[in-house]
């Protein structure tokens, strides 16, 4: 078994993985939310502050997003 947090090997799609970390983060940030619904605001928040940067398979991190 290949954790995902590291050793991304074994033919597993680094994109994939990514997603899912993703995901479970907003999942997180949803259930903290107070709110019905998250704010796009706090979904930026979430996907734009990771540890690469922001950095996504799709281009370089976002201006003034990186802390």
């Amino acid at each position: 078994m290949v954790s995902s947090t590291g050793g991304r090997s074994g033919g597993h799609d680094d994109a994939a993985l990514d997603e899912i970390d993703l995901a479970g983060e907003l999942m997180i940030a949803a259930t903290a939310s107070t709110d019905d619904r998250l704010p796009t605001e706090r979904i930026d928040e979430v996907l734009l502050d990771r540890p690469d940067g922001g950095v996504s398979a799709d281009g370089p991190p976002e201006a003034g997003g990186q802390n």
